[in-house]
């Protein structure tokens, strides 16, 4: 049974095709185009990441090729012409690279690409050197898990949790990704925590709460005497 992704270098790909600063602006797009990547990260030294060239930066060449900005727009695109101009990936490239530790939490990875608006983010260590990639596919990945194995994982983190004394009472039941809990319990003020944890849990894609039960009084298994 497969244990829960939890976090980048559980989903990451090791084997990334990188390129190195002084890398000519041809040979960038010849590597893009035999490997079918959009972006690669721009390395320095013994691997450290410095930088990342995508396709829009190579795309600024193109389009300022055969016209003059207007003065307005040369303002506000100062940083587009002056890749047109460039040569190699070290010009072209975006810096500092937006960059994740391979033991940061898939949900940070996830927040960095929908926030910074990017597909990939080259992984590294805390020196900076380039471990693998992450991608947007990547994260998906999570959602492959087979309903058994997130059915396990709610029953032994979230239904052993909280209702310890009700472990066969709580029904746990996953089609597609959708978790269903079904059964009484003594304090439903537990059901939105369950809902919370169960969430929590890579690959669920829903929660259906169909618990029900009074309110706990003090002295019952779910709401011990402190």
């Amino acid at each position: 049974m497969s244990e829960s992704p939890h976090i980048v270098s559980d989903v990451m790909t090791q084997t990334v095709v990188a390129i190195g600063r002084d890398a000519p602006f041809k040979e960038i797009v010849r590597t893009m185009a035999q490997w079918q990547v959009s972006a690669m990260p721009v390395l320095e030294g013994e691997g450290r990441v410095v930088g990342v060239v995508s396709e829009a930066d190579l795309l600024a060449k193109e389009e300022f090729r055969d016209s003059d900005p207007s003065l307005l727009e040369g303002q506000r695109r100062l940083s587009d012409i002056a890749k047109a101009g460039a040569v190699t990936a070290g010009d072209l490239m975006t810096a500092p690279a937006l960059t994740i530790r391979a033991d940061a939490p898939l949900a940070q990875a996830a927040r960095i690409m929908a926030v910074r608006h990017v597909k990939r983010l080259p992984v590294v260590d805390d020196l900076g050197m380039l471990q693998g990639i992450v991608s947007r596919a990547d994260l998906l990945k999570v959602f492959l898990r087979p309903d058994e194995d997130i059915e396990e994982e709610v029953r032994r983190t979230v239904v052993s949790l909280l209702f310890p004394a009700l472990t066969h009472a709580v029904h746990v039941q996953v089609h597609e990704g959708v978790v269903t809990l079904r059964g009484n319990i003594h304090d439903t003020s537990l059901i939105s925590v369950a809902v919370r944890l169960v969430r929590a849990v890579e690959g669920v894609v829903d929660v259906e709460p169909l618990l029900t039960g009074e309110s706990a009084r003090p002295g019952t298994p779910e709401h011990p005497r402190t």
